[in-house]
């Protein structure tokens, strides 16, 4: 026989099953306002050597085109968790500023994190709030980043 909670409340399979549907939210936003906090040194020493390119502009709007290598939209897995990005962008200001944009195909809203960054060339490394630090790469009109192992992939 049933308590009277488990037919108000739907029994705790239900209960499981509603908070398992939020539990990837926090998740997605290690992932996405989280990095590797790894740097790159090149050279003797604790000097890193960038080349500079004067005339990059890395300033705009990016949008998501793959992940790991998948294009977008689609499926990824990140420490025992899957979901399925249908979008993104990443927008870079010339005032040092930056965003993260992710759109999940389970969310009808977009899921964004912001940082500063730094620039040496073509060398961008993202201070996000709250949370670590990402190197990424602007190359012609490509945006690349490593986030905790998972490379994203943005065009202007």
């Amino acid at each position: 026989m049933k308590s009277r909670h488990n037919l108000m409340m739907g029994g705790p399979k239900q209960m499981i099953r509603h908070f398992l549907k939020f539990a990837w939210l926090p998740l997605l936003l290690v992932l996405a306002g989280t990095g590797c906090k790894d740097e790159v040194k090149v050279g003797a020493g604790n000097k890193t050597a960038v080349a500079t390119n004067p005339n990059l502009n890395p300033t705009g709007t990016y949008a998501l085109v793959t992940v790991d290598g998948n294009k977008v939209p689609c499926t990824v897995q990140h420490e025992g968790h899957t979901m399925t990005i249908s979008g993104g962008s990443f927008s870079i200001e010339a005032d040092g500023a930056c965003a993260s944009k992710m759109f999940l195909a389970s969310r009808d809203a977009a899921i964004e994190v912001k940082a500063t960054y730094t620039r040496e060339g073509s060398k961008l490394t993202m201070k996000w709030q709250g949370a670590g630090t990402t190197l990424g790469t602007v190359e012609g009109d490509t945006f690349v980043m490593n986030n905790e192992g998972m490379v994203f992939a943005y065009r202007k």
